[in-house]
């Protein structure tokens, strides 16, 4: 692995200038805070999209507001669950990005609640496919790329999850407890290479996948309560950690699951 460059300025490690970022999950929520974050750095973004419904517009709220920082901002449309379409996703964004791409962060999931005596085979199907193999394959395809290069890295989005295993979601915890062992393995075979693999693992963070929660008065309230930080997180909490696993300020910082919760995990 390359060392940390020691001629160059502190605050310059974090610069992503010149940099190829392809993100998924980035149309909304922790995502597009993080392809923003990443975009501000000074890399160039390929955003992964679902393509739109028939006659139903795309939403560009995110790529508008990279491309408004005069970034190059580039988007590749692929359903997540359909794992044909994720198998081609990386050879398109490499054609639209030049050829190169320096950081993957697999960013996108789903969830699904349900009693586990219950649980809907499909329901889990979906998690498995969309959370865990999709990232697999993706992060196979970088692999490819990255390693012969001897550069790259990769930030895959886990969870609390990936520690514990909740309740009423046990696809969800299946899934983002294995994407922390595939963190892990991925980073113990490519860090030879100089392709530093990551994982963040996020808290309890106002987003649309925790509607349920949110409008839930007590289960607000227990969670609440028991964050030492006082607060649920904001998409907005993410944009350090993500800049720091993308650059150079990472350098020999190989499979950790960093762990963004207001101290959650700590009490």
């Amino acid at each position: 692995m390359d060392p940390t460059p020691s001629d160059v300025p502190s605050l310059q490690l974090f610069a992503l200038a010149g940099q190829n970022v392809l993100i998924t999950g980035a149309t909304r929520g922790i995502g597009a805070a993080c392809a923003l974050a990443l975009a501000q750095a000074g890399a160039s973004i390929c955003v992964v999209q679902r393509p739109p419904s028939p006659g139903v517009e795309p939403d560009m709220d995110t790529v508008n507001s990279i491309r408004a920082l005069g970034v190059n901002t580039q988007v590749v449309y692929c359903d997540l669950s359909n794992l044909d379409s994720v198998r081609e996703l990386f050879p398109k964004a490499l054609e639209l990005m030049g050829g190169s791409i320096h950081i993957l962060v697999n960013c996108a999931g789903i969830q699904r609640r349900s009693p586990s005596v219950d649980f809907p085979e499909k329901d889990w199907d979906d998690v498995l496919d969309v959370n865990l193999k999709s990232v697999w394959l993706i992060s196979q395809a970088a692999g490819q790329h990255m390693v012969p290069l001897r550069r790259g890295k990769i930030i895959n989005f886990c969870s609390l999850l990936t520690f514990q295993g909740g309740l009423t979601v046990p696809a969800y915890a299946a899934a983002k407890g294995a994407l922390g062992q595939l963190t892990k393995a991925l980073s113990n075979e490519w860090s030879q290479h100089n392709v530093q693999v990551n994982g963040i693992c996020p808290g309890y963070i106002a987003t649309d996948m925790n509607e349920r929660l949110l409008a839930d008065p007590i289960r607000l309230r227990q969670i609440s309560e028991r964050i030492p930080a006082g607060r649920w997180g904001s998409p907005g909490d993410f944009a350090g950690p993500v800049v720091f696993l993308a650059s150079g300020a990472s350098q020999y910082v190989c499979g950790e699951l960093l762990v963004v919760d207001g101290g959650w995990m700590g009490r």
